[in-house]
């Protein structure tokens, strides 16, 4: 359908052009931050981390003067690409991560299960600083999602609700309905756990899993996949198989490619 709208409606797409960088200020701030930068990301925890950044960013917008008060963007658009190319140099060129992984190495992986007493399966899951809290809940037939699509009604036996409160990247905001992250990550994580759902006729339960993130570094609908996954076992479902994800990661730098393993959220 979207093809075809596209094809009787669509529009071309315009071609965007990147304003240019003024090459004297990007000269200077490599001077002033490079070393800096490369300092402070290398701080192995992720809140430490973040403040030691934005402090030194604000220390050297500050340094540069009255000069460059109205271009407070485009110096922090610079530190942001120098923070890039740190980073990217470190994997590329030294061989190491900011946290000083392997590639190919999983942060530590803790598991419990049956933590709630009153849902029918929990499950907690902590990889490195993600951790997931998964929680099980199952109704009968009369229980299912009505959901009006534009080919009519349909009902679906499984619901998979993802959460990511701004607590568990340590920020503070108003808390209002799902986001696009959560929606988007929530469909992410139910095509993987509906693959091992068993079949209506053996399990005429319907399932509802809550996916909250207590802690974010990287990788929570994999740990949203991993801790519902344990909370469907605790809670007796029959699963066909268990399932489990991490989050992946591609450098390219012309004909050098390194592939990434757990990788960090920042």
């Amino acid at each position: 359908l979207q093809f075809k709208l596209k094809e009787s409606n669509g529009m071309p797409k315009r071609i965007f052009t990147p304003p240019q960088k003024d090459p004297e200020l990007v000269t200077a701030l490599n001077a002033q931050a490079s070393e800096r930068m490369r300092e402070a990301i290398l701080i192995p925890e992720i809140t430490s981390r973040q403040d030691a950044l934005r402090e030194l960013k604000a220390e050297i917008f500050e340094a540069l003067g009255e000069d460059y008060i109205d271009r407070k963007a485009e110096v922090y658009e610079i530190l942001k690409d120098i923070l890039k190319q740190i980073s990217r140099d470190l994997i590329l060129k030294e061989n190491r991560r900011i946290d000083n992984r392997k590639f190919d190495e999983i942060r530590p992986i803790t598991c419990e299960v049956g933590l709630l007493p009153r849902p029918h399966g929990s499950a907690l899951f902590t990889r490195g600083e993600t951790q997931v809290l998964g929680v099980l809940t199952l109704g009968s037939g009369q229980d299912e999602q009505r959901v009006e699509t534009l080919y009519g009604e349909e009902f679906r036996q499984f619901m998979l609700h993802y959460n990511f409160p701004p607590y568990s990247v340590g920020e503070t905001r108003r808390i209002s309905g799902p986001s696009r992250r959560d929606i988007g990550h929530g469909g992410l994580s139910t095509r993987a756990i509906q693959k091992i759902l068993p079949d209506k006729e053996t399990f005429d339960y319907t399932i509802r899993l809550v996916s909250e993130v207590l802690e974010s570094n990287g990788s929570s609908s994999m740990g949203t996949v991993c801790s519902c996954c344990m909370a469907l076992m605790d809670g007796g479902v029959p699963i066909k198989a268990p399932v489990a994800g991490i989050a992946m990661g591609l450098v390219k730098e012309g004909d050098q490619v390194v592939i990434l393993s757990d990788i960090l959220g920042d």
